[in-house]
């Protein structure tokens, strides 16, 4: 699948509108000076508004879906066409903005 690859600095919000951003950025792979992000590295979202009542809030994401050709370190990496899931709520990850130049499939 291909997608521009997602850096630390793309907005990725959970579908209830929380920040998502990598537990481990992937320093051995740049785009605009910013490192990237592996497929196996979990994500945690702060501000996520869902009520526990309503089995929220999202806490942690991971990214199922990446780049299959382009990897680093023998990992793929995430992409902003790729899939992920918020746990405990199951809810996806949205790419709201992101770098455009470099993309990998």
């Amino acid at each position: 699948m291909p997608g521009p690859l997602l850096h630390v600095g793309a907005t990725v919000q959970c579908i209830h509108g929380g920040r998502a951003t990598p537990t481990a950025p992937n320093s051995r792979v740049l785009v605009g000076g910013q490192p990237t992000a592996t497929l196996s590295s979990p994500w945690t979202i702060a501000g996520c508004p869902l009520p526990s009542n309503a089995g929220g809030p999202c806490v942690t994401a991971q990214w199922t879906v990446g780049t299959s050709r382009v990897t680093s370190g023998g990992q793929p990496l995430v992409i902003s066409t790729g899939a992920a899931t918020c746990t405990p709520t199951g809810a996806p990850l949205l790419t709201v903005s992101s770098q455009t130049k470099a993309s990998g499939t």
